[in-house]
């Protein structure tokens, strides 16, 4: 039987063309302030309990629009209004199907190998279900027939990682209001008040009534429940990622740092959420944001101070990653992520003093120049703060229960092991990160690669870390010691580092020259 593989010109939405840029080096023109959409609440329906209350501001009214059938209807009120999940039957059966490409940790691996499937000619989109996957685009194979023949043709050539995962519903969430004593349930609502402002309230946070500018609306996403999106002016929304991202204490270059790199973040990551016909959303897989709540004097005169700045490399916007704490220094893009690297993202001593350690004559992909390194504590700009070096043991039930968990949900193979033997470092990255951790146990050896490593087990919170077996006075292995340094991904800007150099009277573009080696600073309009 001869296969039609059909072929994927797969288009990665920019900010380049958002802002009047094309491939080629442009200086950057003149254009309207962007407008954002952020889902703060991503997945409401997904459970009967899922409730919302959205208010309007003191003194101030909600104008709600929404349509039943092809009408199209407008309330107007004073009170807030409560939305409510209901499970409505429904009259058969319904087969929500998706051919799954692969499971993966992170946006920016996912995106990689939905390009290597264009490559290839399979046509694919990116979700966010729970971890980031990729699919076959639904409206290209969307036949049961077709989805098993490119399955076939798939596993075939020796991929294991592909699969069919399919739901028959047999109820569907409705969303539910009441105004006036009517009751409403159409599949999308729009909610803008006089003063620009909602307040929106969840029963996952009782005590916690965010106030958000802009329009809010309610609308269906990709897997079968809803989301509620804030329309958000970029100015506005960087307000409302700086106290959370950064906080509010931190001195005022190291904010303006922040305020920039978050510009310059949101627009070059307009694209997560296509699939679900919003942006970004609101926790850390894109940026913490919580609209106007937690909004200090200090963030905003940052803002202001840095507005329209965003960070650039040869005139286009540089992928502005960041993290918490490097543990001494920053890494690649692909020492974390499958993909091709940055020249602005690569190792970075991260310290004052650069002759605490020498990279290119002390590779730390070498493990012995490595573990050397990782014990050096004092002279780096994290030096002060707790997660800047740590020392975590795990027994080995509770590691074999992560690992079992992690592997069950790539649906791999290796997912009914029963018995951990051993576990070493095979291969370390320039900057100390962990390429590839081999596996040993009852029914083979696999690899975990790169940041794969966060996700299958508790204990480490970087990849920057060797482990060291234990034995604890037993006979047999008791379980591992995790010894390491810093918080998160490690590439770009160090958040505390950024503020030891603030307080060091360093100004914010000599931070982001330092973290992001060969930028400039630029206005995006």
């Amino acid at each position: 039987m001869k296969i039609f593989i059909w072929r994927f010109s797969y288009r990665l939405v920019t900010t380049l063309c958002l802002l009047g840029l094309t491939a080629a080096s442009e200086p950057m023109g003149k254009n309207q302030d962007v407008v954002l959409q952020i889902g703060i609440v991503q997945r409401f329906g997904a459970k009967p309990t899922d409730k919302l209350e959205l208010a309007p501001t003191k003194g101030d009214r909600l104008t709600l629009k929404f349509a039943v059938g092809i009408q199209k209807q407008t309330l107007v009120t004073d009170k807030p209004i409560q939305l409510a999940t209901v499970m409505q039957p429904l009259t058969s059966p319904v087969v929500q199907e998706v051919l799954v490409l692969g499971d993966f940790r992170t946006f920016e691996t996912a995106e990689d190998q939905a390009k290597r499937w264009s490559d290839q000619g399979i046509e694919a989109e990116i979700a966010q279900p729970e971890r980031w996957q990729v699919w076959a685009k639904r409206d290209v194979y969307n036949s049961p027939l077709i989805r098993r023949l490119l399955l076939q043709s798939i596993k075939t050539s020796g991929d294991k990682n592909a699969y069919l995962s399919t739901n028959i519903q047999q109820k569907v969430p409705k969303i539910t209001w009441v105004v006036n004593g009517k009751n409403y349930s159409p599949n999308y609502l729009e909610v803008t008040a006089g003063k620009d402002l909602v307040k929106v309230n969840t029963n996952e946070q009782p005590e916690q009534k965010r106030v958000y500018a802009g329009k809010i609306t309610l609308q269906p996403n990709a897997h079968g429940h809803y989301t509620l999106v804030n329309t958000v002016p970029l100015e506005t929304y960087v307000r409302g990622v700086l106290p959370h991202e950064i906080g509010t204490d931190a001195p005022m270059a190291a904010l303006e740092a922040q305020a920039i790199i978050a510009r310059t973040y949101a627009l070059r990551n307009v694209r997560r959420f296509t699939v679900d016909n919003y942006q970004l959303c609101a926790d850390t897989h894109c940026q913490v944001y919580q609209g106007l709540s937690g909004t200090a004097k200090n963030t905003d005169q940052a803002i202001a101070l840095t507005r329209s700045q965003v960070l650039t490399y040869n005139h286009e916007i540089v992928d502005a990653l960041y993290s918490s704490t490097t543990g001494g220094v920053t890494a690649n893009f692909s020492d974390i992520w499958n993909g091709e690297d940055r020249p602005y993202l690569k190792p970075v001593l991260d310290a004052v003093n650069q002759n605490i350690w020498n990279l290119s004559t002390q590779s730390l992909a070498d493990d012995q120049n490595f573990q050397q390194f990782i014990n050096l504590k004092a002279g780096f700009n994290e030096s002060k703060w707790d997660i800047f070096r740590w020392h975590r043991e795990t027994d080995i039930d509770k590691i074999t229960k992560d690992l079992q968990k992690f592997l069950q949900s790539k649906k791999s193979p290796y997912s009914n092991f029963q018995k951990l033997q051993a576990m070493s470092v095979v291969q370390r990255s320039s900057s100390g990160r962990i390429l590839k951790l081999a596996i040993k146990t009852d029914i083979g050896i696999f690899t975990l690669e790169k940041d794969e490593v966060r996700s299958a087990f508790a204990a480490p919170i970087s990849t920057l870390f060797y482990i060291q077996p234990l034995n604890k006075g037993q006979k047999n292995l008791w379980g591992y010691a995790f010894i390491g340094g810093g918080l998160g991904h490690g590439v770009g800007l160090s958040q505390t580092g950024a503020q030891n150099l603030a307080k060091l009277g360093w100004s914010s573009a000599k931070i982001l020259e330092f973290y992001y080696p060969g930028t400039k600073i630029r206005e995006h309009r």
